[in-house]
């Protein structure tokens, strides 16, 4: 019997939403079977962009919300006030059930106020953060937090260790991940004074087996695949994130003004064609899909704002990914045994 499972889809959030999340849905559903799409938004111009295309039936159904959370709204605000928008009536179906994940490209801030007010966390998860799976030499990696926490304690990164090699070993399949903590050099006396009082934390925890922590890691290493999950707070996370995506658009951007620069490197570009394909292609985070919110009763996935059709596929089979493993089932299993730990508001206020 074929796995069913319904995602809810932020049809309006995003730079390209309409258009490109109603395509990247549509090429998820023609290729996976017992996969359900509700795309949530504004109906006409939800059915405009389905007029004509082919997708099996019953596949995509549409649930109508007329307001939108723009980039620029407040998030607290917005969630609370615009309880007709797209993002909020999507977070709404999967608290009530009738949804096993929500993906949206809108307003970060709102998916993660939302995501904590609305579908909740796992009891004993202290702070959520979005957990981005990046390209490296070696293979895929986790970041975590990439922007979600900006102010953080030892035993948060701590927790993120856990939390994203939980997610790694079963979502991407990574044997014992290894865990490393971003620092500005290899040696244990090194960093800031979340990090020193954070790195005992994770020794501790590699001692009593539950993670595999290789030490510190250093941002130049994240690139070379030094490890598997690397947590530190917010503000370090989504700097980090950032510049590895800049850096990533510009030599792309310089290879290709390099190869059409002259005819004799046109020639040569022809040749080489295939092979930079594949390794580019090997270095494109639209791959891996979405930032998941990890440590939710259910699973939430923010993507880029500029997310085009591919990225919105790939989130669609990363979450069938996460249903099938029971991602949430195993963080619930993990928060139970931190008897120590308690609940806390987070700096949203939710």
């Amino acid at each position: 019997m074929e796995e069913k499972i319904r995602i809810a889809v932020d049809a309006m959030g995003g730079d390209n939403a309409p258009g490109e999340i109603i395509k990247g849905v549509i090429a998820a559903v023609n290729k996976t079977k017992g996969l359900s799409v509700v795309l949530v938004g504004r109906q006409q111009e939800i059915a405009a962009c389905l007029n004509g295309q082919s997708y099996p039936q019953g596949s995509i159904t549409v649930q109508d919300a007329q307001e939108v959370i723009g980039t620029a709204d407040h998030p607290v605000e917005s969630i609370r006030r615009k309880k007709d928008s797209s993002l909020v009536v999507a977070l709404q179906m999967v608290k009530k059930g009738e949804a096993d994940a929500c993906i949206s490209a809108g307003n970060s801030g709102a998916v993660l106020v939302g995501g904590q007010a609305i579908v909740g966390r796992i009891r004993g998860v202290q702070r959520p953060p979005f957990a981005s799976v990046m390209p490296t030499q070696n293979g895929a990696m986790m970041l975590l937090d990439c922007g979600a926490n900006v102010d953080v304690r030892p035993e948060h990164l701590a927790q993120w260790a856990m939390l994203g090699s939980i997610y790694m070993q079963h979502v991407e399949g990574v044997k014992n991940p290894r865990v490393g903590i971003v620092n500005i050099g290899a040696e244990e006396e090194k960093g800031n004074a979340l990090v020193k009082e954070a790195f005992p934390l994770l020794k501790q925890m590699d001692a009593e087996g539950r993670i595999t922590f290789t030490g510190s890691c250093e941002a130049r290493d994240i690139p070379l695949g030094v490890c598997d999950v690397a947590v530190c707070d917010g503000f370090t996370g989504n700097v980090v994130i950032k510049m590895y995506e800049g850096v990533a658009k510009v030599l792309l951007s310089e290879i290709k003004a390099g190869i059409y620069s002259t005819l004799k490197s046109k020639i040569g570009g022809l040749l080489i064609k295939d092979a930079l394909k594949g390794t580019l292609k090997k270095f494109d985070v639209t791959r891996y899909g979405g930032a998941p919110l990890l440590g939710l009763k259910s699973l939430v996935v923010k993507m880029h704002g500029s997310a085009k059709a591919v990225e919105v596929e790939n989130a669609i089979y990363q979450c069938i990914q996460f249903h099938r493993e029971d991602i949430t089932g195993k963080t619930q299993v993990f928060a139970q045994e931190q008897s120590t730990v308690k609940p806390e508001r987070s700096q949203n206020g939710v």
